[in-house]
């Protein structure tokens, strides 16, 4: 069953082969926080920020979430990585 991002019952990326998948274009889009846990715990945990939740979704008609998978691995690798030279250039 293929899995999307969702804000409410509003489905807002595409469909991805696997849950683990959304979560890794949900962390590259910057929408993956760091939550301390209030149980005591020391390490954080990572959550979906605002209302966003990853879900089993419907496939949109001639959607193929494998090719979606494809596209979005081929897109990551095209963007350019900041090394930590461009980082520290930026901030001066």
């Amino acid at each position: 069953m293929p899995y999307a991002l969702f804000s409410h019952d509003a489905k807002l990326s595409k469909a991805y082969p696997t849950e683990a998948d959304v979560w890794k274009i949900a962390r590259r889009s910057g929408l993956v926080v760091d939550e301390l846990p209030e149980n005591g715990d020391l390490l954080p945990r990572a959550v979906l920020d605002h209302d966003y939740e990853i879900r089993p979704c419907d496939c949109e008609a001639n959607e193929d979430p494998a090719r979606n998978k494809a596209e979005a691995e081929r897109e990551a690798r095209l963007e350019p990585a900041l090394s930590e030279t461009d980082s520290r250039d930026e901030a001066a």
